[in-house]
């Protein structure tokens, strides 16, 4: 798990952070048998009322994440081959490599693709491109294509996990850019849709064709806010559950 010790940032919560902490838990299977410590045990443990403890709780068991049985405790909940995560930040993104795998689909190559190097701010229409299914207990849920600047992609044709075939490993492309870039990955924008699977995404994903699949699409920047990263994902609504959480700015 996390470390017990690390208390709220700015705009964080004490209920928050041990909720974050827990999904850490859960996702390193630090739980034996999947059953969670009680309330008085984590209130204990972590230097917390029992309410802000109850409220972690309940918000665990609002996502999917665990449920309840009275009289027995709290368990995590295996969401019926459902993958369930909470997104906020570039590291959540990358914190994917924690308990999903990459099976590299087709390997990194230079290609011709007028839109991607649009989109990527590009003065030709030379990208690299990668594509890849992400997996939870070995069940496919996601096809990802990424395109990158040809800088970008220069930086990873050395790397067994994006350029041999049938590789599967815990890598994010985001992952293995970020720690090569001279300015790292900042920020990303999103767009989510819904539309048709692809040709592709019927035979990697295991789809009946025309199945509608959530369609995200996400734009990665560096430090200098120039586009290093385009990824457009297809995601099975049966295996997958996008959540995030909204807050209102409310004067003090």
């Amino acid at each position: 798990m996390s470390d017990p010790a690390r208390r709220p940032t700015k705009g964080e919560t004490a209920y928050r952070v041990l909720a974050d902490k827990l999904r850490d838990g859960i996702a390193s299977e630090s739980f034996a048998e999947g059953r969670l410590p009680t309330e008085a045990e984590l209130a204990q443990t972590h230097g917390l009322s029992r309410q802000t403890v109850r409220r972690a709780m309940q918000e665990l068991v609002s996502d999917g994440v665990v449920y309840r049985v009275p009289g027995r405790g709290t368990f995590v909940n295996e969401n019926g081959g459902q993958y369930t995560r909470r997104f906020g930040s570039v590291e959540d993104l990358m914190g994917l490599s924690l308990d999903t795998e990459f099976d590299l689909v087709r390997p990194l190559r230079r290609q011709v693709d007028v839109a991607a190097a649009s989109r990527l701010r590009l003065e030709n229409d030379i990208v690299w491109t990668v594509v890849f299914r992400r997996l939870h207990d070995n069940v496919p849920f996601c096809l990802t294509t990424v395109h990158l600047s040809p800088e970008a992609g220069r930086l990873l044709v050395d790397l067994p996990e994006v350029t041999e075939p049938g590789t599967r490993s815990r890598a994010t492309v985001i992952g293995l850019l970020d720690s090569r870039l001279d300015s790292p990955i900042a920020d990303a924008e999103q767009s989510i849709t819904v539309a048709p699977a692809t040709e592709l995404a019927e035979e990697q994903l295991g789809c009946p064709p025309g199945q509608p699949l959530l369609r995200i699409e996400r734009t990665y920047a560096d430090t200098e806010g120039t586009p290093v990263e385009l990824a457009l994902s297809q995601f099975l609504p049966e295996h997958y559950s996008y959540r995030t959480k909204l807050r209102r700015s409310l004067p003090r």
